[in-house]
């Protein structure tokens, strides 16, 4: 099998490389290509080469579900177990997050409202239940603080914006974005924790104008938010720690093809059946047109 792999990846790395690193004979590799492989053996090798080709393409952010989801969009009909079993052969593996770090400042007197979401994230349809989070990324230049609404019917990212500052002015910046990108109607419900970026007047007064439902995290419970949290854990794993970012502009728009191009419109969502946000949606709306 080491030496399938070496003649899977001979177009990528160097043949003697290889054999020096899984400690095999570059006479034994010459020697097993010569010999006819059966054709479950040459199966393998062929698909292992796709299943390398889409983790590559995914920047390595894609574990062996999402491949798997992808190869069968993509036409290819293979057990998920069997796409395991070759990316363990080949090393390749989805990236580890980190542990969970509080960043909400709720040491302030703004007024707090009640924990109308009470933890529950799934909801009928689009523009129904939102929610916002701050989270922060380390440049050369310093901090760059990115602030975040997601709708919570599709995962989709409504509404971004950065800057080097944590203050009211960034959140109220992406909800404006999410506010002009979907124009929801009355009744929404923004949910968010209790920092004094969601809790200060402006912001407050920015959700009243729009008719918008104001929800707030318990103290201290990260839970809470727990759909952001995840989208936060999963953007600093599959961005933020593969890159080391020279400057906030670089890091903003490393962000930007991330949120736009790969996150709303191509990342798999285990949530969603492995749909993207913008395709949940579609489908979504493609069965309220049939059944109207």
């Amino acid at each position: 099998m080491k030496y399938a792999l070496v003649h899977a990846e001979k177009a990528h790395f160097p043949i003697t490389l290889m054999c020096r690193l899984l400690e095999v004979p570059r006479s034994g590799y010459y020697a097993w290509r010569e010999r006819p492989l059966c054709s479950q053996a040459q199966a393998d090798v062929a698909l292992g080469v796709e299943v390398a080709a889409v983790y590559r393409e995914k920047k390595g952010r894609y574990g062996s579900p999402r491949i798997h989801q992808e190869l069968q969009a993509r036409g290819k009909r293979v057990g998920r177990k069997r796409v395991a079993r070759l990316m363990r052969e080949r090393d390749l593996r989805a990236r580890v997050g980190k542990r969970w770090v509080k960043t909400t400042d709720s040491n302030h007197d703004h007024p707090i409202v009640d924990n109308v979401l009470n933890r529950n994230f799934t909801t009928v349809g689009p523009n129904r239940v939102w929610a916002g989070d701050i989270t922060f990324i380390w440049t050369a230049q310093g901090w760059l603080y990115l602030a975040v609404v997601l709708d919570l019917f599709s995962r989709k990212v409504v509404g971004w914006a950065t800057s080097e500052c944590i203050d009211r002015a960034l959140v109220a910046a992406a909800l404006q974005m999410a506010l002009r990108r979907r124009q929801p109607p009355a009744g929404l419900l923004h949910h968010s924790d209790r920092g004094s970026q969601y809790t200060s007047a402006d912001y407050r007064k920015q959700l009243a104008d729009a008719g918008i439902v104001c929800s707030m995290s318990r103290k201290g419970d990260c839970w809470d938010n727990a759909v952001v949290e995840s989208f936060n854990s999963t953007l600093k794993l599959e961005l933020v720690y593969t890159q080391d970012f020279s400057t906030r502009a670089e890091a903003h728009q490393s962000l930007a093809e991330y949120l736009e191009s790969f996150y709303n419109v191509d990342r798999r969502h285990s949530s969603l059946g492995y749909l993207s946000p913008v395709d949940y949606e579609r489908a979504a709306a493609a069965k309220t047109a049939m059944a109207a």
